[in-house]
């Protein structure tokens, strides 16, 4: 096992963002090749220890965290046929409703995010029902000083303008209702990423998300 991502994955993904076609990618096969097998040592090693507080997470296979490399480009005005970042799902099967971690390695962009990204809209109706009828409890959560330490807030990005349908104009989460997704983001430098020791403060960071991460599950038990 890997306790950090080595330099080599990231001068692999620096050499393909500058080119980024077949040609080049199947004359460097065994760098990709070699990146890939890092990424998985060093998740293998970050599951080892997440799993100091929580055995859920030790049944996850690190070889199905990884995204493939590969872009769809059916749809995409750009054509590029591979992705510059090498990103992995861990504690959730990739397109499951269930909330979960998620490292994203990418030179100068890297970052650490737990959650639930983009939740179906059942799903989403249940995650609001639950931080309404149990506002004390999220409060509780997000209002952590370590929490807000490492993440400050849940993402903003996407929201509705007005409360969605079913809730009162004046419920005090007003503002955590409106959310279209419920997560959290921890940037990361590059020297964070080739730290020796960056297994171990990854496991740290995303333990002060996993509480986020038990309060969205027990909503979605449905």
């Amino acid at each position: 096992m890997s306790s950090q991502i080595s330099k080599d994955t990231f001068n692999f993904l620096s050499e393909l963002h500058l080119n980024n076609n077949r040609d080049w990618f199947t004359e460097n096969k065994e760098l990709y090749t070699n990146a890939q097998q890092n990424m998985i040592s060093f998740i293998e090693n970050l599951i080892s220890e997440m799993g100091k507080y929580d055995e859920e997470i030790l049944k996850t296979d690190p070889k199905k965290t990884l995204f493939r490399i590969y872009r769809d480009v059916r749809f995409s005005k750009d054509k590029s046929p591979y992705k510059t970042n090498m990103g992995a799902s861990l504690g959730v099967g990739k397109g499951s409703q269930k909330a979960g971690y998620y490292l994203h390695v990418e030179p100068e962009k890297s970052f650490l995010a737990a959650g639930i990204y983009m939740p179906d809209s059942a799903a989403l109706k249940t995650i609001r029902k639950e931080i309404s009828l149990y506002s004390q409890d999220f409060l509780k959560i997000v209002n952590d000083k370590n929490f807000k330490k490492l993440f400050k807030e849940l993402d903003q990005e996407d929201q509705l303008k007005k409360i969605p349908q079913g809730f009162e104009k004046e419920d005090p989460m007003a503002e955590f209702l409106k959310l279209k997704n419920f997560i959290v983001v921890y940037s990361l430098k590059d020297e964070d990423v080739t730290k020796k020791d960056a297994a171990k403060k990854f496991a740290e960071i995303f333990e002060a998300a996993k509480p986020l991460n038990d309060f969205l599950n027990r909503a979605l038990e449905f």
